[in-house]
């Protein structure tokens, strides 16, 4: 089966860095768009960047200059760097691939995505 395994999060102070790491398990196209998204407790899912099989990426307007998304195809990874967190960062943040192609929906929704890890917390403290 496919399952995907984020890790790389913690405690940090408000303005250090995390870097965040999925890793899929099982055999899966290493082409899919992939995304990462976060949940604050009490708060919907939101998508925080997402990237295509050309390596084009978007990010929500809350982390666009210090998120930066990336991937490596070859070892089927995501990844997530994120510089100059902030309080309002902190939430649980999960990987997914979307598993139908390599294009990204114009607006991607969770619901899009069908293929996801459990979480890592990310808590910034202040």
């Amino acid at each position: 089966q496919v399952q995907l395994f984020e890790s790389g999060g913690g405690s940090v102070q408000a303005g250090g860095s995390l870097r965040l790491s999925c890793a899929v398990s099982g055999y899966m196209w290493s082409g899919y768009c992939m995304g990462w998204f976060r949940q604050a407790p009490g708060e919907e899912l939101e998508r925080v960047a997402d990237i295509d099989s050309a390596c084009s990426t978007r990010y929500a307007d809350s982390v666009k200059g210090r998120f930066t998304i990336s991937r490596d195809n070859a070892k089927n990874s995501l990844y997530l760097q994120m510089n100059s967190l902030k309080p309002e960062d902190t939430a649980m943040y999960y990987c997914a691939a979307e598993g139908t192609g390599g294009y990204c929906y114009t607006s991607p929704l969770w619901t899009d995505f069908a293929y996801w890890g459990q979480g890592t917390q990310v808590t910034v403290s202040s």
